[in-house]
């Protein structure tokens, strides 16, 4: 009996032992972290803004944390099944995905949204921004914004535009823009910036809203004619293009940001290394030589201040598309 509460103390002890150990396993994980190949997920075809920038960042973090990062295109409902196929995977760092502001967008346009940005996903870090610019098809009439907003406005629903896909920023700054003018667009969605840029030189559709890095090339090479900047202020990567405010369009702004995010309950130890090897990345004197190349300008950012942010525009972009009555079939 005198042994009994040795005893005790002893399988007490063991007990605790045993819990510590258990426990100091994700640790252990997270301070080897990475320990393998990290997945990023593209939720659009390649050549869009999404996948650019991903293939621009990939090498410069992977550098930074001695694993590779492999990109996976995953396609498809406005960038969301690639958000949500990330969602729900392992929180443990290994698989990310490349989030465009319609993410933040997607909720309030009548579509189905399996996610919940701010429930679903930990905020890694922005990446940067792109500014949106209107192009169209060089056989069209219209050679100037202050034209092609008049001819719309004379022609409502002539005039057909393409976008990456369903809810995409691209087709919301169509939308948009047909409230403001009081006129009527076509929509036609594509499966990702590629398939939709190359119908616009095509001439299947008329214009497109599309990111300055995926069309810039096809305008330095005549193939397609630039004719403004969707936003308050022109852009310094080309400083002689109207922006939407200057015919008229005073409260239209519609600009593409990228950023990091990672699945809901990634430790914050994981996040805090990504976080470090995104910023790392972009302070790249080559990296910003060619985000600049690409028409895309560095904004990065901690995960609190992504988040922060993330609750700003779903806030903005809630009273924009109810005020506008915005909705999307899916």
């Amino acid at each position: 009996m005198t042994n009994l509460p040795r005893l005790a103390h002893t399988v007490a002890c063991t007990a605790i032992a045993a819990c510590a150990a258990v426990a100091a396993v994700p640790a252990a994980a997270q301070a080897l972290f990475p320990s393998k190949p990290i997945t990023l997920v593209v939720p659009f075809a390649p050549g869009g803004g999404n996948d650019i920038l991903a293939r621009l960042i990939a090498p410069k973090m992977s550098a930074q944390l001695g694993q590779p990062i492999v990109i996976e295109n995953k396609p498809g409902a406005g960038g969301n099944l690639g958000a949500d196929y990330v969602a729900h995977a392992a929180p443990d760092g290994y698989t990310l995905v490349i989030a465009s502001s319609q993410i933040t967008m997607n909720p309030y346009l009548g579509m189905k949204v399996p996610f919940n940005i701010e429930r679903d996903f930990e905020p890694v870090g922005r990446i940067g921004s792109v500014p949106l610019m209107l192009v169209s098809n060089t056989e069209q009439p219209y050679m100037t914004l202050k034209e092609f907003v008049d001819y719309t406005r004379a022609n409502p629903g002539k005039v057909s535009y393409s976008s990456p896909g369903p809810g995409t920023p691209q087709h919301l700054a169509g939308e948009v823009f047909a409230k403001l003018n009081k006129t009527e667009l076509l929509h036609v969605p594509y499966r990702g910036t590629g398939p939709s840029i190359s119908d616009l030189m095509g001439n299947q559709v008329q214009v497109s809203f599309a990111t300055f890095a995926s069309a810039i090339q096809y305008v330095r090479a005549g193939k397609l004619r630039a004719l403004g900047i969707a936003g308050q202020r022109r852009t310094t990567l080309m400083p002689d293009l109207p922006s939407f405010a200057e015919v008229g369009l005073k409260s239209y702004d519609v600009e593409l940001w990228y950023s990091l995010l990672a699945p809901a309950k990634t430790p914050r130890a994981v996040v805090d290394k990504l976080n470090a090897a995104l910023l790392a990345a972009l302070k790249s004197p080559d990296l910003a030589d060619q985000f600049t190349k690409q028409g895309f300008e560095v904004k990065g950012s901690t995960p609190d201040e992504l988040k922060a942010y993330i609750g700003r525009e779903l806030a903005r972009w809630q009273r924009v598309i109810t005020e506008n009555n915005i909705k999307v079939a899916m």
